[in-house]
């Protein structure tokens, strides 16, 4: 279990590619993480390195990812950092840093959303009545239950 967990906030650089393969659905995107910092000469916040990472969704995450993140958009991520290193033949080597998402949505300090339960794909949502949630008023004896008979009924939808 010596995993490297991250939790990097910044902006979706690609449009989401959507895969339903053998072992369930797959979504990846680049996302660009900008470090800012306070300029003291410039009395103003400053823009430093960028940083690209690939987001793998897989699952139902993958299936969310797909449907509701866009390029541009604000988003956090938290997940398992693998950084993999490639030297292809006459080409230079290269290193790839890779995030396997275990959440992500949308940063919330620079603008609104609106969350949607996903249904789940298995099962069809099943129809459940609501609760009565009124408690009657206790049975007083000196008057025969006529309070239990001035109670409303109860409104079931």
């Amino acid at each position: 279990m010596n995993e490297t967990f991250v939790c990097v906030v910044g902006n979706v650089a690609t449009q989401p590619v959507y895969r339903d393969v053998a072992a369930g659905p797959s979504a990846r995107f680049r996302l660009a993480v900008t470090a800012r910092y306070w300029d003291r000469e410039k009395s103003a916040w400053t823009d430093g390195h960028t940083n690209f990472f690939t987001v793998w969704a897989n699952r139902q995450l993958a299936v969310n990812v797909a449907a509701c993140v866009e390029v541009g958009q604000p988003v956090v991520v938290q997940g398992r950092l693998k950084v993999r290193t490639e030297a292809r033949e006459g080409q230079q080597q290269w290193a790839s840093a890779d995030i396997d998402a275990v959440a992500i949505g949308h940063d919330l300090a620079r603008g609104t959303a609106l969350f949607h339960r996903a249904a789940k794909q298995d099962t069809p949502p099943a129809a459940r009545p609501e609760p009565n949630w009124e408690t009657p008023p206790p049975a007083d004896p000196q008057d025969g239950g006529a309070a239990q008979q001035r109670q409303e009924p109860a409104v079931v939808t």
